[in-house]
């Protein structure tokens, strides 16, 4: 299956040029670098993310979490990445305001609680998801939120949320959707056919350990998405 026709790939939590080059090497579109956000273990300062940026084969989304606006426009203004992704509560006033002065496309991570779909409220994900697309943002992003910790962790849990719920909000998208949560080389095929989104995103299903990412396990992971019966 050629590049343009399959699931984009989207492999997060990139801490070293010599992953993005592992991740680029094995077939994936983009590279994930997290900034200053403080629940993650593989988050980097900006001077070294801005470095990996402008090395980087592939394109980079940097992602930050629940900053003012002006502490992310002058962050874009140092990284210059492909996209800026926003993991936490950030506004759709927000992005408004960063459409209206940064040229790089914006990504908005919306979260579906792991486990159970009854503690899924689709109305006001609907409601999220339309009020993102009004404000400008280029993609949505769902993933999962770990409720069963306190305080809850939002992305990077390792864990999936329920497939079909995200399918049913997938199917009636405003926006291209990329899936995260949980996901790795055993179950990707599974998840691509069941959900159909635009683009898988995963970190932790991929690595060798912790802010590590692993040859083999990029490769197996391409493969199954190569060999996907792909209609999203």
């Amino acid at each position: 299956m050629s590049k343009e026709s399959r699931c984009k790939v989207k492999i997060c939590g990139t801490t070293s040029i010599q992953d993005a080059c592992l991740a680029a090497d094995a077939g994936a579109d983009y590279s994930g670098v997290l900034v200053d956000v403080a629940s993650s273990e593989r988050s980097l300062t900006t001077k070294k993310a801005a470095k990996i940026a402008s090395t980087s084969p592939i394109p980079t989304v940097l992602l930050l979490y629940n900053r003012t606006t002006s502490d992310m426009q002058t962050i874009i203004s140092i990284i210059q990445p492909f996209a800026l992704q926003l993991l936490g509560q950030e506004t759709p006033q927000q992005v408004e305001e960063l459409r209206d002065t940064c040229e790089c496309q914006l990504w908005k991570s919306i979260y579906l609680p792991a486990g159970s779909p009854e503690n899924v409220d689709m109305t006001s994900v609907r409601k999220q998801m339309s009020e993102y697309q009004d404000a400008g943002a280029d993609f949505l992003l769902f993933d999962s939120v770990d409720i069963s910790v306190d305080p809850p962790r939002y992305g990077g849990t390792g864990k999936t949320c329920d497939w079909n719920v995200a399918a049913e909000l997938i199917s009636g998208s405003p926006l291209p959707v990329f899936f995260a949560g949980g996901i790795r080389p055993d179950n990707v095929r599974a998840a691509i056919e069941t959900i159909k989104p635009y683009g898988i995103d995963l970190c932790s299903g991929v690595e060798a350990s912790k802010g590590i990412k692993d040859k083999s396990k990029l490769e197996r992971l391409m493969e199954q998405i190569n060999s996907c019966d792909y209609s999203g």
